[in-house]
């Protein structure tokens, strides 16, 4: 069975590879701020959204049969790592993140969507 890279697979890729990147960039600000921003629920949902953006794009970049289910999960923490950031107000590099997640959520929840058809 062939499994080829399309344009909205390649897109896919590329939100959670930028997901990743500004999750983990976040958890360095936050460790930085301290206080409410360090506080270590928050930091395990940045780094596990982190880490599923990583793995979803690696299970699509593999062309895995399972990439659906690793999208499906993905979108799940994106949109709960999302709600988290927004609740940080006017912390402009908390809202990008939440940004960042949303994207990637919507983006996943569509490719687990697709796969599940």
């Amino acid at each position: 069975m062939h499994h080829g890279i399309d344009d909205s697979m390649r897109s896919c890729i590329q939100e959670c590879t930028n997901c990743h990147g500004t999750c983990v960039e976040t958890v360095t600000h936050c460790l930085e701020m301290g206080g409410k921003h360090a506080e270590a629920a928050h930091i395990r949902l940045l780094l596990d959204c982190a880490e599923i953006c990583q793995t979803s794009a690696n299970f699509m970049l593999r062309g895995s049969d399972l990439h659906g289910r690793t999208c499906s999960v993905c979108a799940e923490v994106c949109e709960r790592c999302a709600q988290d950031c927004e609740s940080f107000g006017d912390d402009d590099h908390m809202q990008a993140c939440a940004k960042a997640c949303r994207s990637c959520a919507e983006s996943c929840r569509n490719m687990a969507t697709a796969m599940a058809m």
